[in-house]
């Protein structure tokens, strides 16, 4: 009855384990990721285009910007979840400032988070299902006057 648990007991911890193994052995940026071109559309017309790494997939997702010394003014990372969701960020390893711009599925900004503090633990969340979350150069959202509300164009949003 006892290895029985203990059976059932490594079963359900070997994930976790392999997630925190996973966690620890990112010690490094990863190589530059494909890249398409987005963009923005502002409330006054003007529009911004940025040349962004695509990040898709679940580790790609996970490592982002982590060990980058810089992000372009026109360039950043875009995680593309597939389907709406909840996003919720943060900044472990992350060495530069972000602003991090969450994108409903038609597009349209649902909430920016401005000048990310640099390998902080907070959560930076969407409040709300987003299709993506964009991550810019800190700065750029004020610079370019990107507000919610504007829409984002590109190969996984309608066209504006």
């Amino acid at each position: 009855m006892k290895s029985a648990r203990l059976v059932a007991l490594c079963l359900l911890l070997a994930p976790l384990t392999a997630w925190a193994q996973a966690e620890a052995d990112i010690t490094k940026a990863q190589p530059e990721l494909p890249k398409q071109k987005i963009t923005i559309t502002t409330h006054d017309g003007k529009t911004h285009v940025f040349n962004v790494e695509m990040a898709t997939t679940s580790e790609q997702q996970t490592i982002g910007l982590m060990f980058r010394h810089s992000v372009p003014v026109d360039g950043g990372m875009l995680f593309d979840w597939g389907v709406p969701r909840e996003s919720q960020m943060w900044m472990r390893n992350t060495l530069v400032p972000l602003d991090m711009v969450f994108i409903n599925a038609d597009g349209s900004v649902r909430s920016i988070a401005e000048n990310t503090v640099p390998q902080s633990l907070a959560v930076i969340a969407s409040h709300g299902p987003v299709r993506a979350t964009l991550e810019l150069a800190a700065g750029v959202t004020e610079k370019d006057d990107i507000r919610v509300g504007d829409r984002v164009s590109g190969a996984i949003f309608p066209k504006n």
